[in-house]
């Protein structure tokens, strides 16, 4: 650890455990991604032993390849990474830009997708947020109102549940909230990303919820991404990324192409 007063040094990782039917080619994103803090070591682990090959997809994320064989696997992952003691940044002037200065490659980010239908609450939207100053605090107008009104309730969403579902239902997990706030930022032409990774429980007290990856959102204002956590709707120490997209579809931890049957996962982000 370089400086012991502004840094911490995190033990983070995960395992999962497949049985699977037949040979089930796999996608596996769970490593910090590359920009951010520092891998002071890290190891991989697959029982039995499995090749493969790391790529950049489309996002910038670091995805892992390789093929579940026929039944029982078990992949592990497990890190240290060096981390800010700093909680997340925040600047309550920073603006919102009008569409025509956006960053060609940030314009995506203003568009529906799959699970943020962003055009299907652009009435709502406008009318919810419209006369809220523009610029951070109407970001976190939009964080706060997702707070107050979704209830967290583990075992409420489903792996194809939108963030019209989550609205209706008025119930979800982080990924639900981050989605539905990710769609209010968009359809007020806020260009907003979803994020997730790890998150230990620094700074916060107990009770302690089981350990799990973590989503949240990041809005681009005066020029740059910032953090936004509509589920714990606080700032935080220790946030690791390790996946940004258009929505969940596109960080997805694995995604199997065959009959792959996950039997365990378990996720660990605390002070090493």
């Amino acid at each position: 650890m370089s400086d012991i007063a502004t840094s911490l040094l995190l033990g983070v990782g995960c395992e999962f455990t497949y049985e699977t039917a037949g040979e089930a080619p796999s996608i596996l994103l769970v490593r910090p991604e590359r920009s951010g803090p520092r891998i002071c070591s890290e190891t991989w682990t697959t029982v039995p032993h499995l090749p493969y090959h790391d790529y950049t997809d489309l996002y910038g994320n670091q995805p892992r390849r390789l093929t579940l064989p026929t039944g029982r696997c078990t992949i592990r992952y497990d890190a240290r990474v060096e981390v800010s003691a700093e909680l997340d940044d925040i600047d309550l002037t920073a603006r919102e830009l009008p569409v025509e200065d956006l960053p060609d490659e940030v314009l995506i980010y203003t568009l529906p997708s799959r699970f943020c239908l962003s055009d299907e609450v652009a009435t709502e939207a406008w009318d919810r947020f419209g006369a809220v100053p523009p610029g951070f605090g109407r970001v976190q107008a939009i964080c706060d109102w997702v707070h107050g009104t979704l209830n967290f309730a583990y075992g409420t969403s489903l792996p194809l549940t939108t963030a019209l579902d989550a609205l209706r239902a008025g119930t979800g997990v982080c990924r639900d909230f981050a989605h539905v706030a990710v769609t209010f930022c968009r359809a007020l032409n806020i260009p907003a990303r979803y994020t997730f990774g790890y998150m230990p429980d620094i700074d916060v007290p107990p009770p302690y919820s089981p350990m799990d990856f973590c989503a949240w959102f990041e809005a681009y204002l005066d020029g740059r991404w910032w953090t936004f956590d509509p589920r714990n709707n606080q700032r935080r120490v220790g946030r690791i990324v390790i996946g940004r997209g258009r929505d969940a579809l596109d960080v997805a931890m694995v995604t199997t192409f065959g009959a792959a049957r996950l039997e365990n996962m378990t996720v660990w982000a605390d002070l090493a």
